[in-house]
């Protein structure tokens, strides 16, 4: 297949010709800690409950990991894994591989073992950095993954580990290796939640982009203190996490707790001005009776991610900060968002327009643009026009699968797999994820627009739709929901509710109730085990 101009293939992904430098800078996250620490060396950069470093004190340990890194025999163009809780040290892994020219890889902790082997193993990692858990859960699974040369215990409540050790006793000279900018930087597998995760490859340029944009629309302000729950060892919390923190002098608090106490004490003791969070956990911390608002009181805006947003969840947000939830929409490949809602009252079911970075085209199958408010799939590239004009850069590629990369990069857009439409204001509206799709009896049903409806009963806290197979129709359409605690809603209520704002085809005719979901490390649905379960009932 024919590769878009200004690219050429490599081993791993594509390499780009065409280099287009950020306004004003850094081109690097190398060069952003750089001028940081020359700015603002005594500034508080990252508090963890273990640890806490000033701009210099991270500048200087970072350095010492990346020579224990070299020690272990870690080169560039290597990639090092870390299975870490939300501490400093995973900030400092991160910034270590970064100044080095090593890939990152994040891994997530609830995985199951041979899920984080398999993602070791794909990504021939040279070095694991993992809490004793997951040293202990792999400890059967070393033969699997022959590139792991090293595991490193990391804990970072002990000082005596293995990794502390070998940090204090590294040099501290500054790691001078040649950094390119638009080079492999990090690697950030898909969820997962249907098939094989793919590693969606990122530069050091992809990694800045988000941080600059959101710098630009003044989305956090200079000083900020930035707390962060949602789990580091998935790549796009330390773009929003850290990378965004340093780019507006600010701090990135690593908050190693979710239930709705220790996130209140978090915020409550570390002036957190900003985080983001998934709305079940934001519901909790809204809604415990241990919860005060002087807990909260520097919290002025979270964002709030996820699909997962019936009414009386933003009602409970309204109270609380008196604005209106707004959304976005994102993918590991952008990474992070792409769009933003800009009004104070979002339009339904609206995503917002793209951000000042990136342009939105909707495609139909053979790859032309769609007419406004046409249904078709959903493409990332750069913006034409704007102080950001043409400095997009879509990420490299999946890992060691080049059919994939050039059907994801085909034309020079990264084709999502989402389908949704555009409205004349150029404010994106999502579907749902192509695989996602049901056809029942040769009709398309889009689970997103059904689970909008649910949301509507103020009752439901979470629902998922997904297709049963089905001999006749090929496949029928379930609805999984979770009540609200305390709250009872039947099947039959459910049903009304649908046939007053959906085709009879596209009404569930089956609702399953449920305590929980099991959820993915941001908080998604993982629909492939609904799938399943319902595949061994046909």
């Amino acid at each position: 297949m024919h590769l878009m101009a200004g690219f050429d293939y490599g081993a791993h992904g594509l390499i780009r010709t065409a280099r287009p430098a950020i306004p004003g800078g850094p081109q690097t996250i190398v060069e952003l800690i750089d001028q940081s620490v020359a700015r603002h060396p005594d500034q508080e950069a990252v508090v963890g409950r273990y640890a806490r470093y000033t701009y210099a004190q991270l500048d200087d340990v970072t350095n010492r990991a990346a020579h224990a890194l070299i020690e272990l025999g870690v080169c560039p163009g290597d990639r090092v894994a870390g299975c870490l809780p939300n501490q400093c040290d995973i900030i400092v892994a991160f910034l270590a591989c970064l100044r080095m020219g090593v890939l990152w890889l994040g891994v997530n902790r609830p995985l199951a073992a041979p899920e984080k082997a398999y993602m070791l193993r794909d990504s021939q990692a040279s070095v694991l950095l993992a809490e004793p858990e997951a040293v202990a859960q792999l400890g059967g699974l070393r033969d699997e993954v022959p590139s792991v040369r090293a595991v490193v215990t990391v804990d970072a409540a002990d000082a005596a580990c293995e990794w502390a050790q070998l940090v204090a006793s590294a040099r501290s000279d500054p790691v001078h290796a040649t950094i390119d900018p638009f080079g492999p930087a990090a690697i950030a597998y898909t969820s997962g939640t249907t098939g094989y995760p793919k590693g969606a490859v990122h530069s050091q340029h992809n990694l800045l982009m988000p941080g600059i944009t959101a710098r630009l629309q003044g989305r956090l302000g200079t000083g900020s203190r930035t707390g962060v729950m949602l789990p580091f060892t998935v790549l796009n919390l330390l773009v929003l996490g850290p990378v965004l923190s340093f780019l507006v002098d600010g701090t990135c608090i690593a908050m190693d707790r979710i239930d709705a106490p220790g996130m209140a004490a978090w915020v409550r003791d570390e002036r957190i001005t900003s985080m983001s969070t998934v709305p079940a956990l934001m519901y909790d911390l809204l809604t415990h009776p241990d919860v005060k608002d002087d807990d909260l009181a520097t919290l002025a805006d979270p964002g709030v991610g996820g699909a997962d947003c019936p009414e009386a969840f933003r009602e409970l947000y309204r109270k609380r900060f008196g604005k209106e939830i707004r959304l976005g929409y994102g993918l590991t490949e952008a990474p992070t968002a792409v769009t933003y809602s800009s009004t104070e009252v979002p339009l339904a079911n609206s995503c917002g327009p793209a951000l000042p970075h990136v342009r939105i085209e909707i495609h139909d199958d053979d790859d032309h643009q769609v007419p406004v408010g046409t249904d078709g799939e959903i493409c990332v590239g750069p913006a034409r026009d704007g102080p950001l004009a043409g400095v997009y850069t879509t990420m490299l590629g999946y890992w060691n699968r080049p059919d994939e990369t050039r059907r994801a990069l085909r034309g020079g857009l990264l084709h999502t797999g989402d389908i949704g439409f555009m409205d004349a204001d150029g404010n994106v509206y999502v579907k749902d994820r192509r695989n996602d799709l049901i056809i029942r009896g040769g009709s398309n049903v889009y689970p997103a627009e059904v689970e909008r409806v649910l949301h509507d009963d103020p009752r439901v806290q979470a629902c998922a739709v997904v297709g049963k197979p089905d001999l006749r129709l090929g496949e029928r359409v379930v609805g999984f929901v979770q009540p609200f605690p305390g709250q009872t809603v039947t099947a039959d209520e459910l049903r009304e509710l649908c046939l007053t704002q959906l085709a009879r085809y596209k009404v569930p005719e089956e609702f399953i109730f449920v305590d929980d979901f099991d959820r993915t490390a941001i908080g998604k649905i993982k629909k492939t085990a609904l799938r399943d379960r319902l595949a061994e009932t046909t």
